[in-house]
Parts: C-alpha cells; sequence; structure tokens
C-alpha cells in the first residue's frame, strides 16, 4: 500500500478512472484513523480530539494506494474529489430495467405455478389416461420442485445463524 499526499492521490485516482473505462472494478474505502502508530492506551475518553480520515483505492490486482486528509484539509479535498467522482460516473453502465422486470416476472410466475395445486381428474383407464398421467407425472414434479425450495431455504437459514 503506498501512502501519498493528496494531489498525488486525486492524480492517480484520476489516473486509474481512465484506465478502467472499458471495463474494470475500483474500490473506495473511507474509514476514520484512530491511531498515530503508537501503542495504543486506555486513557480519558476526551472526544476533543479531531482524527484525520484515510482513504484507500484499490484495482484489485496491483494498483494499491491511499492518502490521510486531516480535517483542516478536508472541504477542500472534498469538493475536488466529489468533482472527480462526478466526472468518472459518466462511464458507468446504466441498468437494464427492462430485463429485470421480465426476470421478475418469469420469477413470479413460477412462484405462482409452485403454489397452484395440479388437478388429477379423468378416468384411470379408457380415454382420457394419458391426460391424467401427464398430470400426475407433473404433479410429482411440482412436488419435487417444491421440496428443493424448501431444503434451498432451510439451508440459508441455517446458514444465517
Amino acid at each position: 500500500m503506498q501512502l501519498v499526499d493528496n494531489e498525488t492521490f486525486l492524480s492517480q485516482l484520476s489516473s486509474l478512472f481512465q484506465s478502467s473505462k472499458e471495463r474494470g472494478t475500483i474500490w473506495l474505502t473511507h474509514k476514520r484513523l484512530t491511531h498515530d502508530g503508537d501503542d495504543a492506551t486506555m486513557g480519558s475518553t476526551d472526544d476533543s480530539r479531531e482524527y484525520p480520515c484515510i482513504i484507500h483505492v484499490s484495482d484489485g490486482k496491483k494498483t494499491k494506494f491511499s492518502t490521510h486528509v486531516t480535517s483542516g484539509q478536508l472541504d477542500k479535498f472534498l469538493s475536488a474529489y466529489g468533482a472527480l467522482l462526478k466526472s468518472s460516473m459518466g462511464t458507468l453502465r446504466k441498468r437494464d430495467k427492462k430485463r429485470e422486470k421480465v426476470r421478475a416476472e418469469k420469477v413470479a410466475a413460477r412462484k405462482q405455478r409452485l403454489a397452484e395445486q395440479i388437478p388429477i381428474v379423468g378416468p384411470k383407464r379408457g380415454s382420457g389416461r394419458r391426460k391424467r398421467q401427464r398430470r400426475v407425472k407433473a404433479a410429482l414434479k411440482q412436488e419435487a420442485a417444491r421440496q428443493r425450495i424448501q431444503e434451498k431455504q432451510e439451508a440459508k437459514e441455517k446458514a444465517k445463524v
């Protein structure tokens, strides 16, 4: 991790945004810097102290750098940082809401079909027998799908606990 001053940070961030314009991901992390590198001691809880902010940037591969911003420089830095972020957000891909809507409708239709019972009517022998057999097979398939979904939900709940 490379620690740079504020101006160098902004210029490197700008070049990183330019390099990942077509494809790529950039992680930005903001944290309050609570120590000065000294040993931590349990002292008085004096809240009048102002802590600097540390901002990390990474592209997930080789490029990693950060900067410290003191409270006195924070307004100036954030205005330049915000302008840089706004200018770089133009390259973001817009969400395809139509595709998401179609996918959500399909999921809703699938859930509705699973909720409805398949009626098994018709004669066991004679005309209409094959239609009844197809419905029995579909009902068994539907029940198996319900069991799989229930097992997945139980596994998710178990993982949360």
